[in-house]
């Protein structure tokens, strides 16, 4: 996310001093981060000042303007995995992601989207949690898996609709994407214009296998590259356990804004590298970066 702040300054001609002042008009762009820092154990470190981190984009560093530690509302996207191989698990799954909006911030906004071979919107932004079970228990899991076009339909339907700034998707899948018309590539570019959040619990019957390997590569790719993050429970009893903590984990996130010494808005790939020097055993996770293009070039 990018945010233009505008400034106004006066340019005083001292020629003419009984005329009106005439005024020039810059904007500053802030680019927006949301942090998740985590330590060896993978807790979080809730404790944090803005002097503890450092920002750089493509190399150059960046100085903070701006930092909050809240716990803020976020619109969240439920994607859950409808294929059929998700039968014999797929109440268990409910009851996770039900779990899951249930220990979120209560002014959080969730949709629901199931997929299969095809993805739809069954359930739009909401806080009214019986429309959520309404939309999440579906009985008729059939069919292949359409992950990709999925995360491409939450994303277009969160950058139209969404409420909040921070952004979050949450995918429960138990394969690889065998049915998308949408590529991996495309994807990582929708994700990095639109600064959301991608999570995913991948429950793989099989982990050794050349499917589950695939389907693994796909998710980190997908998370890492936007700032989520892949979990693999051995088994959908652990469920509920991983949902837990990632709840806590985006109710404990960092917002850092910078405005990047390089304004230009020329279409290109940013990239962002967070650290926290002052204490190297933590983990940083956060955008890989974004494209500098005004809102309307991103939509194109």
């Amino acid at each position: 996310m990018t945010l233009r702040i505008p400034a106004v300054a006066a340019l005083v001609w001292l020629q003419a001093p009984l005329q009106p002042a005439p005024t020039f008009r810059a904007e500053t762009r802030l680019v927006v981060l949301h942090a998740t820092v985590t330590d060896g154990r993978g807790v979080n470190a809730p404790d944090l000042d803005a002097g503890a981190f450092r920002i750089y984009e493509d190399g150059a560093r960046q100085t903070i303007t701006l930092f909050r530690r809240d716990d803020v509302p976020v619109s969240l996207g439920l994607l859950i995995d409808n294929s059929g191989s998700m039968r014999r698990i797929r109440a268990r799954v409910e009851e996770a992601a039900l779990a899951f909006v249930r220990a979120s911030n209560p002014l959080d906004e969730a949709f629901i989207v199931n997929f299969a071979d095809k993805a739809r919107v069954d359930v739009p932004f909401t806080r009214d949690l019986d429309r959520l079970t309404q939309g999440i228990a579906r009985v008729d899991s059939i069919g292949g898996t359409a992950l990709r076009d999925a995360v491409d339909t939450a994303v277009s339907y969160v950058g139209q609709h969404a409420s909040h700034d921070r952004r979050v998707l949450l995918v429960i899948t138990d394969g690889r994407d065998n049915a998308s018309t949408v590529t991996l590539k495309e994807l990582e570019r929708g994700t990095g214009q639109s600064d959301i959040a991608v999570y995913a619990v991948g429950l793989f019957a099989e982990p050794a296998s050349a499917d589950a390997k695939d389907g693994r590569r796909g998710l980190d790719r997908l998370t890492q590259q936007s700032g989520g993050a892949a979990f693999y429970p051995s088994s959908v009893d652990e469920i509920d356990a991983v949902v837990a903590d990632l709840a806590r984990q985006i109710r404990n996130q960092y917002t850092i804004a910078y405005a990047p010494t390089n304004q230009r808005l020329d279409g290109t790939y940013r990239r962002i590298r967070v650290e926290t020097p002052g204490r190297p055993s933590l983990a940083v996770r956060t955008r890989a970066g974004y494209v500098a293009a005004a809102p309307t070039e991103l939509r194109r």
